[in-house]
């Protein structure tokens, strides 16, 4: 049973309480690793949907139910701010989870057509995201207005089944490998040099996507990942709050995130920089006492493994029905 929470929750909360992070699964991770990173001092929560997984084949008034729950779950557990650390959610439940808490700092996360749109040197972009996301109306609104403003042109693919392979674990499975190639290689045929990774999860398979863009072009592409842009915009949300933690490194929220200044060359791809898989997120920075706590709808034991494959931690698990 989910505690009621009121609308008000944010007003009364005090700087030290955790941000909460919800994903359909583990690429949320993705995003984590970037708040860790700007934000070493921040407790966190992080739910993991896995057992509603995947959401991008999901109605989009179930996902808003779903989204609120968990929301409800984590603002019950003493959550300050909420991030919706996943693409499909956002697009069909970012307006009604901000209606609903009003006074609380959200962020949610969106394909970054903009930054892509500046990347671009041929004004073609390609978008890789859940089928839900490319259909979303809020998404489609975004396309049209950066299309308008850049004379970008947008080429849009869904994605079905990549994430649940990428939940599997195996990020150097063939199957992976497969979709990527269907999935990518269309778009680079026609012509894009610069491809969005318009879902949370996509980010850990950056290395199995250069080397299907390196088999497919000779051409230098262009990879947008937003986890950083989005941690920073956490993090300037909480300053206005007055809900930083005491102590917590900002100097951060100014770094390029997914400008194309901020982006790093491999080979014949150039992507926003990300620690590399099996880091921690927090490279450099001073020990900090902040806490992370995670919970999931499905096996504890599976995002255990995540935690520890993709972030290079072990933080405390627990498997709860909401």
């Amino acid at each position: 049973m989910v505690a009621n929470t009121p609308a008000s929750a944010a007003v009364t909360a005090s700087a030290s309480a955790p941000i909460g992070v919800f994903d359909s699964g583990v690429g949320g991770l993705s995003v984590l690793r970037h708040i860790r990173a700007q934000l070493p001092h921040e407790h966190l929560l992080y739910f993991a949907d896995s057992g509603f997984a995947p959401y991008g084949d999901k109605p989009e008034s179930v996902l808003v139910e779903r989204s609120l729950a968990v929301s409800g779950f984590l603002i019950a557990n003493g959550a300050k701010a909420l991030v919706v650390a996943c693409n499909t959610a956002t697009v069909a439940a970012i307006k009604v989870l901000r209606a609903h808490y009003p006074d609380m700092p959200i962020v949610g996360v969106e394909p970054g057509l903009k930054p892509a749109a500046a990347a671009s040197r041929n004004g073609k972009v390609g978008v890789l995201a859940t089928s839900v996301t490319v259909a979303g109306a809020k998404f489609l609104l975004l396309r049209d207005q950066v299309s308008a403003a850049s004379h970008a042109q947008f080429l849009l693919q869904g994605c079905p089944g990549l994430v649940d392979q990428i939940e599997l674990g195996d990020l150097g499975s063939p199957a992976i490998r497969a979709l990527l190639e269907r999935y990518a290689t269309p778009l680079l045929d026609q012509g894009a040099d610069t491809l969005v990774l318009g879902c949370t999860h996509y980010p850990f398979v950056l290395p199995m996507l250069g080397e299907v863009i390196a088999q497919a072009t000779s051409r230098e592409i262009v990879l947008i990942d937003t986890g950083d842009a989005v941690a920073r915009h956490l993090a300037r949300l909480l300053g206005t709050a007055g809900l930083l933690n005491p102590g917590v490194e900002t100097s951060g929220v100014k770094q390029s995130g997914v400008e194309a200044s901020g982006l790093a060359a491999h080979g014949n791809v150039a992507s926003a920089m990300l620690p590399a898989t099996g880091e921690s997120g927090t490279a450099g920075l001073a020990p900090s006492s902040a806490t992370l706590q995670g919970f999931t709808s499905a096996g504890a034991p599976a995002l255990s493994r995540a935690f520890a494959n993709l972030l290079g931690i072990a933080p405390p698990v627990r498997e709860v029905l909401i």
